[in-house]
């Protein structure tokens, strides 16, 4: 996401209103040559906000008679975003929203998030997921690309087609550049091509083939019609280092902020976050910011096996070559980093300026998920969550007691700890047996309580990791002497058919 580089000649030499009067009559005669609604995949940034004035102007041009579809402009907040950017795209949509009533236009901003069991926190803190690596990148299609196309299907499902409306260019990089040069060749109808991973969905991108410059020349000399700053956009521009927009993810192709300036500030896709140390290297005020650098900087650990399970999620044992591949994190891991979260947030209502004083790092609907996780699922029925929060910000949990039929005390656990005599693989596994009991306890048939025993015992199997990694690489070594004599074995049994009797 660059700022103008140059002093550009742009649009090879035609003016400014040629290439905008060009741009917005061909918008005008898309938009009412059919019944099928606009989508516009707005992320804040230039090329989005680009392509959302060029249809604005188009449509103010238009009779109101003839504004007859709507055109949804969505913005996808993973809830983890760069807090400036965030608060950017929040104010322009609601802006934009009371603008388009004003002139009377079918514009209707949306906020889309992700579902709360989809959301970053969620996966790493309650369910344990690692941070995000390129191998391993579970977070773009559950925070990006599920909202966004939910949101396009259900418009599908009503209208039976839709028409995104994307600020996607030729010159943001070869990959895209080749992309685009595909679908074009299949384009269904003039400028429109077909979305290959959202049926009955077409595309279409007005500025594919205007430059970096040829962007920001449009912006700074063509008012913003929602009454937004342009001039406010470039200088949060300045404030960081040069890098490519953030756009809106539909699909696993499209870059996924792991290159950009402006995406979220726990990604640990890239080295470092580049714009947001230039946001508080730049701007003093912009200090309060150093607590989420710092915690996405302890997630972005090149060898973190010292904080996850040797086992997998399900309790298996995973080896590639002859080496454990570790799981999720561990309970000490899960909670560290909500001790951190909830530090972070608690200093930056409390030191920040009074725009972040109610900043939320991660939501109360976050909270209860994870909790009900840890509870539930991992069977850490001590229910830490409130005792947690309660520490690190002075506050009483307002969730609701559990079940005290699922849950231990802390004079309990601490008996069960002490028999265990410091064994916390044999305490893990023990405690995993009696939330299991505790479980099927109220249940008025009991239906499968010896096969839920079955798997925690076999999850609790080992004496520790040293004793699970020789018991895998003996697993393993069976199998490849097995996979040795098979043939053999096969070859005999061929041998004895050929020698029997017709």
């Amino acid at each position: 996401m660059s700022t103008p580089t140059r002093r550009a000649a742009p649009f090879e030499g035609s003016s400014l209103d040629a290439v905008v009067a060009e741009l917005t009559e061909e918008v005008r005669e898309l938009y009412t040559a059919d019944e099928v609604p606009w989508v516009i995949g707005y992320s804040g940034g230039k090329d989005s906000t680009a392509i959302l004035q060029l249809v604005w102007l188009a449509l103010k041009e238009l009779p109101v008679e003839q504004r007859k579809k709507t055109v949804y402009v969505i913005s996808t907040d993973t809830l983890v975003e760069n807090p400036i950017v965030a608060s950017w795209v929040s104010q322009s949509l609601e802006t934009m929203r009371l603008a388009a009533e004003e002139q009377a236009l079918p514009i209707e901003p949306n906020r889309l998030t992700p579902a709360t069991k989809d959301t970053f926190w969620v996966n790493l803190i309650g369910r344990g997921y690692p941070a995000p690596r390129p191998k391993f990148r579970w977070c773009t299609e559950r925070m990006k690309i599920k909202p966004s196309n939910s949101f396009i299907r259900r418009i599908v499902r009503q209208h039976g087609e839709a028409i995104m409306v994307l600020g996607i260019r030729k010159q943001e990089s070869q990959a895209r550049a080749r992309a685009m040069a595909k679908h074009e060749k299949r384009r269904v109808r003039d400028r429109l091509s077909p979305n290959g991973n959202l049926p009955n969905s077409l595309v279409y991108s007005p500025i594919e083939d205007w430059s970096n410059d040829e962007v920001w020349t449009f912006l700074m000399q063509q008012a913003n019609p929602w009454g937004y700053s342009n001039k406010d956009l470039l200088t949060m521009y300045q404030g960081a280092s040069a890098d490519s927009e953030c756009p809106l993810v539909v699909d696993s192709s499209t870059p996924s902020c792991g290159d950009s300036r402006f995406g979220c500030w726990t990604c640990t896709l890239v080295e470092q976050d580049k714009s947001m140390a230039a946001m508080i290297q730049n701007d003093e005020e912009k200090e309060w910011m150093r607590p989420l650098l710092d915690l996405r900087n302890k997630l972005d650990v090149s060898d973190d096996s010292h904080l996850r399970d040797f086992r997998k999620m399900k309790g298996n044992i995973q080896l590639f070559g002859d080496r454990i591949v570790h799981g999720p994190y561990t309970q000490q891991s899960r909670e560290t980093w909500l001790r951190d979260l909830l530090e972070a947030q608690t200093w930056v209502r409390a030191n920040g300026p009074e725009e972040v004083r109610s900043l939320e790092l991660i939501t109360m609907a976050e909270l209860h998920e994870i909790r009900q996780l840890w509870v539930f699922e991992k069977h850490e029925v001590e229910d830490s969550l409130p005792r947690i929060y309660k520490e690190k910000t002075g506050e009483d949990f307002p969730g609701r007691p559990l079940d005290e039929h699922l849950t231990l005390g802390a004079d309990e656990i601490d008996l069960l700890r002490e028999a265990c005599e410091g064994d916390e693989l044999l305490f893990s596994t023990a405690r995993e047996l009696l939330a299991v009991e505790r479980r099927f306890r109220t249940m008025t048939r009991r239906s499968g309580l010896f096969e839920e025993l079955e798997k925690s015992v076999k999850r609790g199997f080992f004496q520790d990791k040293e004793d699970a990694h020789a018991w895998a690489l003996k697993k393993k070594q069976l199998r490849e002497e097995i996979a040795e004599y098979l043939p053999l074995i096969e070859d005999s049994k061929d041998e004895e058919n050929a020698d029997a009797p017709a």
